[in-house]
């Protein structure tokens, strides 16, 4: 068997998406804050398991959610177990530049997600409870672990194993194989839900995913700590995990890009984050 590779890339809520970044604690642990569900969904009758659509008051986060978001379903994908009720580890997704990356992944390679988080203090209560820090918060967050960002920063947070990957022309023509050479192409419809049935995007009408991953349940999940992929100075800027052993340049908005690694530098990634 070949040496793992790996793809990163981003997910999780921003600054668009529901309008604030989930934290970062100043010893590196973290929390994962899906982004709200944005596309249209089928009713529950329909879904390929019989469960709710699960909104923000549903989730197991350390801190309180604002009363108006509280209500708002969420786009839970990715997937890992134990973590927000699930018991799976799933991913799908519809954008062509991240699917092309993903689908050429093996059984053995690893899927990693980061996410743009805020360096916050342990007990935050929350976005929108104060406008500003204060002393005894300020003190809290300079007390930071030397590699993280001061104020925010990219952070790898957890990995899937993959145990098997589909991709567009994979186990059937896709739901919109009638659309014409214009329309975009899906994924199986039934092949994804017998992969992954929780998947949030089988949750979506219409369907939209280009790429559905399923992974090793007791091998995936989320990390005890991040690992930084910005530098300690500032949020913007790549360290070498990126620049040295990533396709990307660093350069730009990297933070907001796929991330392929080789079989090398996955070796080096995964050493990393044993040690987070």
């Amino acid at each position: 068997m070949a040496d793992p590779r790996a793809v990163a890339v981003n997910v999780a809520a921003n600054t668009n998406q529901p309008g604030f970044r989930g934290p970062v604690y100043p010893d590196g642990w973290f929390a994962y804050v899906p982004i709200p569900e944005s596309a249209a969904t089928l009713p529950r009758e329909r879904f390929p398991v019989d469960e709710p659509l699960p909104t923000y008051a549903d989730l197991d986060l350390p801190f309180a959610v604002p009363a108006d978001l509280r209500e708002t379903p969420v786009h839970l994908d990715p997937e890992f177990p134990g973590v927000h009720g699930r018991d799976r580890a799933t991913y799908g997704d519809p954008h062509g530049v991240k699917a092309g990356r993903i689908a050429g992944l093996d059984p053995g390679d690893w899927l990693l997600f980061y996410a743009t988080l805020s360096l916050r203090p342990h007990g935050w209560a929350g976005p929108g409870e104060s406008a500003s820090a204060g002393e005894t918060e300020r003190a809290a967050l300079a007390d930071r672990d030397d590699d993280l960002a001061p104020d925010w920063g990219a952070y790898l947070f957890a990995g899937i194993r993959v145990e098997r990957v589909l991709a567009v022309g994979d186990g059937g023509t896709g739901d919109d194989a009638s659309g014409g050479e214009d329309a975009p192409r899906t994924v199986d419809r039934a092949a994804a839900a017998a992969l992954a049935p929780t998947n949030a995007h089988l949750k979506r009408d219409p369907f939209d995913a280009r790429v559905v991953v399923a992974g090793d349940a007791s091998a995936s999940g989320p990390f005890e700590r991040v690992v930084p992929l910005s530098t300690p100075e500032a949020g913007a800027d790549a360290n070498r995990l990126v620049t040295a052993l990533s396709s990307d340049s660093g350069r730009g908005p990297w933070w907001r890009r796929p991330m392929a690694f080789d079989a090398d530098a996955t070796e080096i990634l995964l050493k990393r984050i044993e040690r987070a």
